[in-house]
Formats: structure tokens, sequence, C-alpha cells
């Protein structure tokens, strides 16, 4: 399983535009993350900053990822989230979010800490 975390700033005229979106997110649009193999997904606001949390359990990440991209509801759910949305400029290559490395991670006892 891979954990991925990332980070956006959310436009504030756009704040509850973007709450009212996630109050109720297209049951197509999370059937295509599930078809993706993320799980777990979660989306947190502090302020004016979003972060977000979700585990990858599939074989392949970005054949997913593009699988993903394709996938014509997730791309009108973006229509609507992306105007709400303001990327850190160094998001790289990354589509919106910028994905932040991971440097700390609490195992349950006896987990080998190199997977």
């Amino acid at each position: 399983m891979k954990r991925v975390a990332q980070t956006i700033r959310l436009r504030p005229e756009h704040r509850k535009e973007y709450l009212e979106l996630h109050s109720a997110v297209w049951p197509g649009v999370q059937a295509a993350l599930h078809r993706s193999n993320i799980r777990n997904y979660s989306i947190f606001l502090h302020s004016d900053v979003l972060f977000a949390y979700f585990e990858y359990h599939g074989e392949d990440f970005e054949a997913d990822m593009a699988i993903l991209e394709i996938d014509p509801e997730t791309q009108q759910w973006w229509k609507l989230t992306d105007p709400c949305q303001e990327p850190w400029p160094d998001r790289g290559d990354a589509r919106q979010w910028t994905e932040l490395t991971e440097i700390w991670h609490l195992r349950p006892p006896g987990e080998d800490a190199t997977d």
C-alpha cells in the first residue's frame, strides 16, 4: 500500500461552493476513485489550506492515475472543483495538488520499517 498526502490552497471566494460540492461527492466520482485503487481518501481544511490523504492499493500507480484522469465524470467534477483551488507554485508535474514527502510513519508494534 502506498500512502499519499497532498496539499493545495482553497480560494476564499469559492469556499462555500467547494464545501457544498464535497458534502455530496458524486457517486460516479467515488466509483472512479475505487476503480483506480484509491481507499481511505480524506480531505481536511485548515483556514484556506486543503490537505488530502489517501491510500493506494494497486500495482501501477501511474497507470491507475491516468485512467482516473480520463474518466468523463471525474473530468466534469474537476471542472467544478479546480476553479475553487489555487495550486502551490512548487507542484511540479502534478495536475493540481502538491504531493507531500512522508517523513515519519508510526507503525504497528513488530511491523518491519523497511516496507
